[in-house]
């Protein structure tokens, strides 16, 4: 794996001290109805700037709706979200320049090589041309994708597709990353690339969320977490807060239940 710690990466582009107070993510009231179903129930949330937030709840708990939400993804159909104090959904362009996405389940342009589709993030972003292909070239040595950066994404692994979409979120060097479910089907190799790149981007200024079932990952790579089922948020702050003297997974079972409850089947016993 390529040193994190020597990687001329540049420093997020807003800096932890401008907007002193003001939070890196700020969720109001958000609600979102699919027919019957009340997905998201009038969401509050509030990320500090410079966490590495972890962002939990069992499946169909609301996290990916609510962080569609929260990144412009999906209109809430009521509340707000705020990036750095802008309203996502009054100013969608300025909100968006401050953040990079990894959306979970979204299809990346995967006709295009590694190199290309970071370079067409870039691009999208208003980045010139030589910022960009120097920015990409470190991702990819970082990311340990250089010797792919010519195969095109369709042939990628899912690990080397997490990272190539990591990648593509991180080439404008944003303030704020928020990544649903960054780690699933990735190998352990891969995702301890990740994990040192993320680490070096909180360690710079940036602002981490992150949506995970692993509350071991959670536990040990952030600074903060937030619990939610149901659409409603049950518990945020400090992990250690929020873990109230137990490990990570138990607080997590004790907040929201066992699914299906303790019994046991008698009949597979053999």
């Amino acid at each position: 794996m390529a040193d994190i710690a020597e990687t001329p990466f540049p420093a997020p582009a807003g800096s932890p001290r401008q907007d002193a107070g003001v939070a890196a993510l700020r969720l109001r009231g958000l609600t979102k109805r699919f027919g019957e179903k009340l997905a998201v129930a009038g969401l509050d949330l509030e990320v500090p700037r410079g966490s590495f937030y972890g962002f939990v709840g069992p499946n169909g708990a609301g996290k990916t709706t609510s962080l569609s939400m929260a990144t412009g993804l999906l209109r809430p159909d009521q509340g707000a979200a705020e990036v750095g104090g802008i309203d996502v959904w009054e100013r969608p362009l300025a909100a968006k320049r401050r953040m990079g996405v990894l959306a979970d389940g979204v299809v990346l342009f995967n006709r295009l090589t590694g190199e290309q589709l970071v370079t067409y993030a870039g691009l999208l972003r208003g980045m010139d041309r030589e910022t960009v292909a120097q920015r990409s070239a470190d991702l990819l040595r970082v990311l340990g994708l250089a010797d792919a950066a010519d195969t095109l994404v369709a042939d990628y692994s899912a690990g080397m597709t997490k990272k190539i979409a990591l990648a593509s979120a991180m080439i404008h060097a944003p303030e704020l990353l928020v990544l649903d479910e960054p780690f699933e089907a990735v190998d352990p190799v891969s995702a301890r690339t990740i994990r040192g790149l993320l680490d070096s981007y909180v360690a710079s200024g940036g602002t981490v969320i992150l949506s995970s079932h692993v509350m071991d990952l959670v536990e040990r790579m952030c600074t903060h977490v937030g619990v939610i089922a149901e659409g409603r948020l049950l518990a945020s702050g400090t992990v250690e807060q929020v873990r109230d003297g137990q490990d990570l997974e138990s607080r997590f079972v004790e907040l929201v239940g066992l699914e299906g409850g303790e019994q046991e089947l008698s009949w597979l016993r053999l």
